[in-house]
């Protein structure tokens, strides 16, 4: 027989399988069962802040200093709502982040519960997309699934909302099996000699003007040169 994993448990394995090394958040109520676990998988280190909003905005440094998607971990209610101003900034500037928020078990939800907000529906304006996960079976695809999201296309926050409830349920787990996925190259219709002859281009215009967007500065951490 199979073994089965805890909700709490997936989350962990669903980070390492991404290479996530670093989580950075703030322990609260409905997010204990994944703290619980944080002691068994050695792998991730997290970085304890003192408030929500600082874990966002230290996980956007983080990636945008080495590359790779920041990840949050935040409690129900005001953890969520804190964590907004981070994922704002994250949106308007193309900063990956996956923020893994906590929420009142399901049977809870719309009941105006202790620490209960509509984290879904607050953070939609904010995010690339936001899931709230009721069924244990959907749990390790959605964050798979929100990992690619916040890294392809346009890079951005996400938002994976998980009840109390679900962390401590217990289903099988299938080992992730990576897409090789271009990150928007395949949308390019320019080439080579396209873009050898707008250099040449903007070389001769007396009047240069560059516009530097924050994709160009933080994809692959390369230099750039004028």
């Amino acid at each position: 027989m199979s073994k089965l994993y805890s909700g709490a448990e997936i989350v962990f394995k669903c980070l390492e399988e991404q290479n996530v090394e670093f989580i950075f958040g703030y322990p609260g109520g409905a997010v204990l069962p994944i703290y619980d676990e944080l002691k068994n998988f050695n792998s991730v280190k997290h970085i304890l802040v003192r408030h929500e909003q600082g874990a966002g905005h230290a996980a956007e440094g983080y990636a945008r200093s080495s590359g790779k998607p920041g990840v949050l971990l935040v409690t129900s209610g005001p953890g969520a709502t804190n964590a907004v101003t981070a994922l704002t900034d994250a949106y308007m500037d193309s900063v990956p982040l996956v923020c893994i928020s906590g929420q009142v078990p399901t049977h809870l939800i719309g009941t105006d519960a202790f620490q209960e907000a509509d984290t879904t529906g607050i953070t939609r304006p904010c995010t690339k997309h936001n899931w709230l996960v009721k069924d244990i079976k959907d749990l390790e695809k959605t964050i798979h699934k929100a990992f690619e999201v916040a890294t392809t296309g346009r890079p951005g926050p996400v938002l994976v909302d998980i009840p109390k409830d679900v962390q401590f349920q217990k289903t099988k787990y299938t080992k992730f099996k990576k897409q090789k996925k271009p990150n928007g190259k395949a949308h390019n219709n320019f080439s080579q000699k396209d873009i050898d002859e707008l250099i040449k281009l903007m070389d001769k215009s007396p009047n240069q003007f560059f516009i530097l967007v924050a994709e160009l500065l933080t994809q692959d951490q390369k230099q750039v040169n004028f």
